[in-house]
Order: structure tokens, then C-alpha cells, then sequence
């Protein structure tokens, strides 16, 4: 007989999806659900404020460790790194915004695989360098570009770091979610080595990629007949002469 275990924790997993769905402030939601699924788990107020505070006083440092690196893109951004990212990927004539993207979901997950989660991100990588180079290879073959398409191509440099960091990561044995899961079903009496859980996420990895890259695919064509038809109407016609009446 394995031992039972209590599953009225996991509710604060609904509520932190309600939170997300009703748009509430992602910062009130994590609280609440913090303080929901300590009780459900059967923690006492004193217990959950202990918690709290030997929480934030591991942790204090890491709000150091956030807001340097903010600082030093914010200094490389107000001196033209935006800029520099552009004019440096508009050189290269066979860059488009799919195939950029392309290639940073595919470093993107090998890095994540290896447990290097920091070197992208939006605000280090995505904002600063990403997005930027994106928008530059869609103007060098389109010239310039509406809000909506610069947005859209924001959207798609977000999501692309999303998905190489979230599949990817998974296949990383130490990561969190694996040691979790491996906890969780040791204590329901099911012994799984962590190496097994993560190469099960290899597949899952290259699903995504596949996916996404099609996605990518996408976006490069419905940007050619989006921008490309635009662009040609801009064009202004050839004078063709008139033909002399007899």
C-alpha cells in the first residue's frame, strides 16, 4: 500500500490560474496563492509568516542581483545598442525576422538544456538585442514598418524566448521542476531517476521547436504579402505617353 498524499495543496494551482484568467495583478495573485495553498497544506499563521520572512531573508540580496543588470542594459540602451542591433543585422541581406528568430529558438533551448537559463530573457536579450534586430531585417526588405507590425514582431521575439526557455529547461536534470517532480512521485512510492524524467523532455523540446519554427515560417510569409504588397503600392507607376490622335 503507498501512502497517501494529501492533494488539497494543488488548489493553490487553480487559483493561481482564476488569478491569471481574471487578469488580476500577477503580484497580488502569487500571494494569494501562497497563503492559500500554505493553508490548505495546513500551516498556521505564525507558520506562514515564518515562512515568509525566512523567505525574503535568504533572498534579500536578490533584488541586487535584478536591478544591476537592468541598470547596464538601460546605460547600453540609452547609448545606442537598439540602434547598433539594427544597422548590424540590415547588413546582412538574406535576414529575415523568421530566420533570426529561428536561430535564437534553436540557441535558446540548447543553452536552456544546459542549464545556462540566464544567458537570454527579455530584459537582457529580447528587448535590447532581439526585438531590434528583428524589426531591422523586416525594414531592410520592406522600408518602414507600422506600429502593428513593429508590436507583432515584439510579440513573436517574446514568445520565442518563452518557448526555448520553457522546453528547453526541462531537459536540464538539476532544474527545479524535475527535482519537484521526482520528489513528488518518490513520496507516492514511485522511484524515478531525474536523468529518466529529463530525457522524456527531448521529444517534447523538438516538438516545440518544430511548432514554433513553423509558426516562424509563417510570420515571414504574412509579413511578404502584408508588407510586400504595400510596398509596392507605394511605388509610383511608370508615365506611359498618350497616343497622338490621327
Amino acid at each position: 500500500m503507498t501512502p497517501e498524499v494529501p492533494l488539497w495543496p494543488l488548489i493553490g494551482v487553480a487559483v493561481i490560474i482564476a488569478g491569471f484568467i481574471l487578469r488580476f495583478n500577477p503580484m497580488l495573485v502569487v500571494i494569494v496563492t501562497a497563503i492559500v495553498t500554505a493553508f490548505a497544506a495546513g500551516f498556521g499563521p505564525m507558520a506562514i509568516l515564518t515562512a515568509i520572512g525566512t523567505g525574503f531573508i535568504k533572498t534579500r540580496n536578490l533584488p541586487l542581483i535584478i536591478l544591476l543588470p537592468l541598470a547596464v542594459i538601460g546605460l547600453l540602451e540609452r547609448h545606442g545598442l537598439r540602434q547598433h542591433a539594427q544597422n548590424w543585422i540590415s547588413r546582412i541581406k538574406s535576414a529575415t525576422a523568421g530566420r533570426l528568430l529561428i536561430v535564437y529558438l534553436a540557441a535558446r533551448e540548447l543553452t536552456a538544456a544546459m542549464g545556462l537559463t540566464s544567458l537570454g530573457g527579455h530584459p537582457q536579450m529580447v528587448r535590447p538585442l532581439l526585438a531590434p534586430m528583428a524589426e531591422g531585417a523586416t525594414e531592410t526588405r520592406y522600408g518602414k514598418l507600422p506600429d502593428r507590425i513593429r508590436h507583432k514582431l515584439r510579440a513573436y521575439a517574446a514568445a520565442t524566448d518563452n518557448v526555448g526557455l520553457f522546453f528547453g529547461e526541462d531537459i536540464f536534470v538539476a532544474f527545479g521542476a524535475i527535482v519537484l517532480m521526482t520528489t513528488f512521485l518518490h513520496e507516492a512510492g514511485i522511484d524515478v531517476e531525474p536523468l529518466h524524467i529529463a530525457m522524456w523532455g527531448i521529444p517534447t523540446a523538438i516538438a516545440a521547436f518544430i511548432i514554433h519554427a513553423w509558426r516562424l515560417r509563417r510570420l515571414d510569409q504574412a509579413l511578404a504579402r502584408e508588407l510586400g504588397g504595400a510596398a509596392e503600392a507605394d511605388v509610383p507607376a511608370t508615365a506611359v505617353p498618350a497616343k497622338e490622335g490621327r
